[in-house]
């Protein structure tokens, strides 16, 4: 049973259930389709990164070679998640428009044209700086409490055992 792994599932998870509530105080829209949706807030890809970055060094110690692989990949997908994710939802955006641009100019020509119905692309893909540092944040509580309870468990066995 690897507790790491059940630690930043478990944040992942929450996460995506917390962007439901915060975004109907926010829109006061009810979605609960947000959950299987990336983008948001909280970053669930923050949660889960930073969950078990934390975990790791609350286990094995910042000094591991553990810890180094988690902290540098969690940076990394922390990066990619409000980086490069975050620009392609923007161009998304963008192009989104531009076919409405494109119906509206075409509407005043009368050419004739065989139209297909296209398919509008996901806008929300990358995240905002916030909401991965609220993803961050929220991981390393749950690292924490995730590393407290697995010392629990630990105890309790020894208080068995012997």
């Amino acid at each position: 049973m690897n507790k790491g792994i059940y630690t930043a599932l478990f944040s992942i998870l929450f996460a995506q259930a917390l962007k439901i509530p915060i975004h109907y105080v926010k829109t006061k829209k009810w979605n609960p389709l947000l959950f299987f949706q990336t983008g948001g807030m909280p970053s669930s890809h923050s949660a889960g990164v930073s969950s078990l970055t934390t975990f790791i060094a609350l286990k094995r110690g910042i000094p591991t070679i553990d810890f180094a692989l988690s902290f540098v990949f969690g940076l990394i997908v922390m990066y990619d998640a409000q980086g490069i994710r975050r620009q392609t939802g923007e161009l998304t955006l963008k192009v989104n428009s531009l076919d409405e641009l494109v119906r509206k100019t075409h509407d005043h020509e009368k050419i004739p044209f065989e139209e297909k119905q296209p398919t509008k692309l996901k806008e929300m893909l990358g995240h905002k700086p916030e909401e991965v540092i609220g993803g961050g944040i929220l991981g390393i509580l749950f690292g924490l409490i995730g590393f407290l309870i697995s010392k629990k468990d630990r105890q309790k066995r020894r208080f068995f055992v012997r």
